[in-house]
């Protein structure tokens, strides 16, 4: 790994690169990649599915409100962890019936961030 600065609009950022080599057309890195969190569900037997934060950080923004529908996929929330925005997305296709976080707040990995019917 090489670590270089990079200055981009004025703002300097620190990057870290790894080295990748081509065999048989393949690009392949020397370490595994780290998968992406997803956002977790559990299914009550009521049919509603309840959104947790896939790991901890703040509430940037809150893109829906209760009674909204809302289609698996969709973004519900923005999540600022590490630096990242991440969008939490809908697991699954239904209506807002809770929204148990607001703006700017922080949360912790599996907290609850709504619930779909």
């Amino acid at each position: 790994m090489k670590i270089y600065k990079v200055k981009v609009n004025g703002k300097v950022y620190e990057v870290e690169l790894e080295s990748v080599t081509e065999v048989d057309k393949q690009i392949s890195t020397t370490s595994q990649p780290q998968p992406q969190p997803q956002p977790q569900q559990t299914v009550s037997g009521t049919g509603k599915t309840e959104l947790k934060s896939p790991m901890q950080g703040v509430i940037l923004d809150v893109k829906v409100k209760v009674g909204d529908t809302v289609k698996r996929g969709q973004p519900m929330f923005v999540l600022e962890a590490m630096k990242l925005e991440n969008d939490i997305v809908s697991p699954a296709d239904g209506v807002v019936v809770h929204i148990a976080v607001n703006k700017d707040q922080s949360v912790d990995n599996q907290q609850l961030l709504a619930v779909i019917e």
